[in-house]
């Protein structure tokens, strides 16, 4: 994938933690709650159709505002990636105000762990820039941080 600096923002972790493992935080419903929304901010709901063309919706508590956040998937290879957008919902249906389609790769790393990349595509270089003024790198990163102490305690059950 080659990424544009205008209007793409991305990066790469490596995750101490089994890439099957957080490829099953990031498709099995139950597991978004725990990590998809940097605390304190709660996601309080989550409808998962894994396949192309399915729907990830999701419903957050932002500092007591509801943000329903509608998306679907893109594209699936099981395992390694997942690419949903927020520029359609479920049948295809067209967003009214589009703002990013999610590239999430998952490798496996050297020492078991996973090298988890995030990319995040906008529209425009305008949208780009306020993703990025936005926190996503800060976010984002939260996100990750989250995603990979949850997978943790997953492990250790």
């Amino acid at each position: 994938m080659i990424l544009d600096p205008k209007t793409d923002l991305s990066f790469t972790r490596t995750l101490a933690v089994p890439r099957t493992l957080v490829w099953d935080c990031w498709t099995q419903p139950e597991h978004i709650p725990h990590f998809f929304i940097p605390a304190p901010h709660k996601v309080t709901a989550c409808d998962i159709d894994l396949r192309v063309g399915g729907r990830f919706n999701t419903v957050f508590d932002v500092d007591g505002a509801v943000m329903e956040n509608n998306g679907v998937y893109l594209e699936l290879i099981p395992g390694k990636k997942l690419v949903f957008t927020d520029g359609y919902s479920e049948g295809w249906k067209p967003a009214p105000d589009p703002f990013m389609t999610a590239i999430l790769t998952f490798e496996d790393a050297p020492d078991g762990g996973t090298i988890y990349t995030a990319t995040a595509r906008h529209r425009s270089k305008e949208a780009a820039q306020t993703h990025k003024d936005m926190g996503f790198f800060d976010g984002w990163g939260t996100v990750v941080d989250q995603l990979a102490s949850y997978a943790a305690r997953l492990t250790r059950l």
